[in-house]
């Protein structure tokens, strides 16, 4: 069985170097490997005696730091089946120190024996020198691979690993992300020794400040300004909160979600509206307002005690894992029209005993144009369809006949709505063979004869005249150069 024994050379120089670890290092018979050459007590080490083995050679191999820390252990648990070693690694061997992580899953998995030797942790240094509380909440995270998701800025944030220009740009890039470029860090380099370094700069200046090393952390104090926070979700779930609160808005009190329902449809129908004119910063406006419905829906479910954001999140966090087998797991869709079966085939499965009809599914509460296009569609895949879309075509050409003849014979208001709704049901019908969607189509239709009948308006305003004093064929010219204006746009 293989043999290990690693041991930490701590955050600095020799001062803080333990007497049982310094003997291990010069007194030990076995090999020892060290991860990196680049630490202070390695140099006076070896002038009393002490000899290594130096991996660095392996970082120059590769250009991730993952491939890097993949072959350091394959070198060491093959040299392990020649006899016992001793690996030597920067702080202490647990705090921030990937290569041990890998060696303890080898060691779960029963490959290896595994000792863990003392050594100092470079965070203990950290909050002397930078004189904080990591009471208040602290952070460590590896600068080479930052995630901006798992950044929590209302606490103190410390990032390790940040050894050079390369893995700092990084790690700056990351944090601008969410943090203003000129946010106040500060680097800390040999915490605790001697060579110990402490320098406060500007974020946007972290890459060109050249002294980092193999003891250079990074130190990001915790964000004062609410509005600094404004990216961050927790944020706006508590403004939403406090709008809500008994000392809150009036307004936003007094909604519930019924109330709401209005509000939710004309902000998604501003969003595309904005989606429509490609107006970047309109859609970002709009994807908020649309965002600040579920929102204000979600806290109403949380202050009656029912249901809260979490809720919602993990729901459809959920279901897209579920209805997502072919990323998620391991069924295959290689089309757009497998990953519709498998969505459906799971759908089905969540609510069996509801899939009564190959239409169920389709909201009542949709908008018409939208469900009609949803129950065409359905039907046409259960194969109730036309072959073709002449058979479309003569449908409304029927549809509009018999909505002609019942109003020549006088029918009732009520029969000529039933034959000119089967004519829009028709027209959808035909809006589905093109893969039209008739809803949008009827919205931007709309959103046209707006932008018409306002630049009428518009002319007749510079001539002191309103639309009910001009004549149609005024009009009608005035809208004829309304259609050229947005053809020439």
């Amino acid at each position: 069985m293989r043999n290990i024994k690693v041991i930490g050379l701590g955050a600095g120089d020799m001062e803080q170097l333990p007497l049982g670890v310094y003997r291990s290092l010069i007194n030990n018979k076995n090999k020892i490997y060290v991860r990196t050459k680049d630490h202070p007590v390695l140099t006076v080490l070896e002038q009393e005696g002490g000899n290594f083995i130096y991996m660095d050679y392996i970082y120059e191999k590769h250009d991730q730091f993952e491939a890097v820390y993949n072959e350091i252990v394959a070198v060491l648990m093959k040299e392990a089946e020649q006899e016992d070693i001793v690996y030597a690694v920067p702080g202490h061997p647990l705090v921030a120190e990937k290569t041990v992580q890998l060696l303890i899953e080898r060691s779960e998995e029963g490959e290896v024996n595994l000792e863990i030797g003392g050594g100092q942790s470079f965070l203990d240094s950290i909050f002397q020198a930078l004189k904080i509380d990591p009471i208040d909440g602290f952070q460590l995270l590896d600068g080479t691979d930052l995630r901006k998701d798992e950044l929590q800025f209302t606490q103190h944030l410390i990032i390790g690993q940040v050894y050079d220009a390369f893995s700092a740009s990084e790690v700056k890039l990351t944090l601008m992300e969410k943090l203003p470029y000129d946010y106040p860090v500060t680097i800390v380099t040999a915490a605790g020794s001697k060579q110990e370094q402490i320098t406060k700069i500007e974020l946007h200046e972290l890459d060109r400040e050249m002294e980092l090393n193999n003891l250079t952390s990074l130190y990001v104090p915790p964000v004062q300004e609410e509005s600094v926070l404004y990216k961050q979700f927790s944020s706006l779930r508590k403004i939403i909160a406090a709008l809500r609160a008994p000392d809150g808005c009036p307004w936003d009190r007094e909604q519930t979600h019924e109330s709401l329902r209005k509000h939710l449809i004309e902000e998604a129908y501003e969003l595309i509206e904005a989606i429509n004119e490609d107006d970047i910063d309109n859609i970002i406006e709009e994807l908020g307002d649309v965002l600040l419905q579920v929102m204000l829906h979600s806290q109403i479910g949380e202050d009656e005690g029912y249901f809260s954001i979490d809720d919602v999140i993990e729901g459809i966090a959920a279901k897209m894992v579920r209805r997502h087998p072919h990323v998620f797991g391991k069924a295959k869709a290689e089309t757009v029209e497998d990953v519709l079966d498998t969505w459906q085939q799971a759908k089905n499965a969540e609510k069996p005993e509801k899939q009564a009809s190959v239409l169920d599914g389709v909201l009542n509460s949709s908008a018409n144009l939208t469900r009609a296009y949803d129950l065409q569609k359905k039907a046409a895949k259960a194969g109730f369809d036309w072959p073709d879309v002449s058979g479309a075509w003569e449908k409304v050409k029927e549809e509009i006949s018999e909505f002609r003849e019942e109003v020549e014979n006088g029918a009732s208001p009520e029969k000529m709505e039933k034959e000119f709704g089967d004519i829009l049901f028709s027209f959808v019908n035909v809006a589905r063979y093109y893969k039209i969607d008739p809803e949008l189509a009827i919205f931007s239709t709309n959103q046209k004869f707006i932008s018409r009948f306002q630049y009428i308006e518009a002319k007749l305003k510079d001539m002191g005249k309103e639309v009910q004093e001009v004549p149609l064929e005024t009009l009608d010219r005035y809208w004829e150069e309304a259609k050229q204006f947005d053809k020439d746009r």
